[in-house]
């Protein structure tokens, strides 16, 4: 489909590294998919529930005993959290088919290397990169 695009672009890295080639991958996807979601929330909005979210758990924890109270506050929660999620919707609906369509040429690309490090095909080596390359890239850039 796109794989001359792609490998236009990643193809060199990947023939010369096929490891560097699945980090850098991660890591600008990683940023692509983290400025997006930066700049289609309210970041703002989103730093408060947050914060709501952290204050409704302490609650959470002071009323262990009290089942009413208990109740009430995880109804609250659950509320937060359904707000939290159509704020976060958009952005992820926008993300997806393009990751989808890198994804299959990944496949197609990194299928035939096999393993990268040890046991650890390109998807858990994506994996565990994107997860370092988020949190890392949400706190340079701020995003909550």
């Amino acid at each position: 489909m796109l794989d001359s695009f792609f490998n236009a672009i990643f193809g060199v890295i990947i023939e010369a590294w096929p490891l560097g080639g699945v980090l850098v991958v991660s890591f600008v996807l990683t940023l692509l998919v983290t400025i997006i979601y930066k700049y289609m929330t309210d970041q703002r909005r989103l730093k408060e529930m947050k914060d709501e979210m952290k204050d409704l758990r302490n609650q959470m924890k002071q009323h262990k005993g009290d089942q009413a109270k208990l109740m009430e506050i995880q109804k609250q929660s659950m509320q937060k959290s359904m707000e939290q999620m159509k704020h976060t919707f958009k952005p992820m609906l926008i993300t997806f088919l393009p990751l989808i369509v890198i994804f299959s040429w990944l496949r197609n690309t990194y299928d035939p290397v096999g393993t990268l490090i040890g046991p650890l095909t390109w998807i858990w080596v994506y994996i565990i990169s994107s997860i370092v390359f988020s949190f890392i890239l949400r706190k340079v850039l701020k995003v909550h």
